[in-house]
């Protein structure tokens, strides 16, 4: 299977991120291909509500930047993993940011499986369920996707908390599990 894995940490190596690289070892190891998108790499701006996709069938964008791309990407995916940090108690900006640009071509995103992979200080799981909702109201929008895995980092804030904790090997295993 092709995967496609958006990590939207601001941080490299943040412990969302390092949960999507155990996550894509262990789907590399189960023997998919998967490419990992850092949104901190990327340059796109936000959606400026122009409607010029609405005007050509969602097959465009009036902004040209690394969306284009991106969505390519999506389109020519099996499965989907969304990876965030919990701020707020909902997903990171970033993340925000990336799935409105993706009304371009949401029409397009046909029957992907979706993992999300979240990462939270805050040590109680219901304190991320408001995170899941935002990805179901995306998926929501998407003819014919389905939710297949979420993995909830509770209770790591500073850079690296996540390592040695049971979520690394529950991402490899998810990942694996593919």
């Amino acid at each position: 299977m092709n995967i496609m894995i958006i990590s939207s940490s601001p941080r490299k190596g943040g412990n969302s991120d390092t949960l999507c690289d155990s996550f894509l070892k262990g789907a590399v190891d189960a023997g998919h291909s998967v490419n990992k998108i850092f949104l901190k790499d990327k340059k796109f701006n936000y959606c400026t509500g122009c409607g010029f996709c609405n005007t050509n069938d969602y097959t465009a964008c009036s902004q040209k930047d690394d969306m284009a791309d991106i969505l390519e990407q999506m389109i020519n995916s099996d499965v989907i993993v969304f990876a965030t940090p919990v701020y707020f108690y909902t997903m990171c900006g970033q993340m925000k940011t990336f799935i409105d640009r993706c009304c371009s071509r949401y029409t397009h995103i046909l029957n992907k499986k979706f993992y999300y992979i979240l990462t939270a200080a805050d040590d109680n799981k219901q304190a991320l369920e408001r995170t899941v909702e935002e990805f179901r109201g995306f998926l929501d929008c998407l003819e014919g996707a389905e939710e297949k895995g979420i993995l909830y980092g509770t209770g790591v804030w500073k850079k690296g908390e996540v390592e040695g904790s049971p979520y690394i090997k529950q991402a490899y295993e998810m990942g694996n599990a593919i």
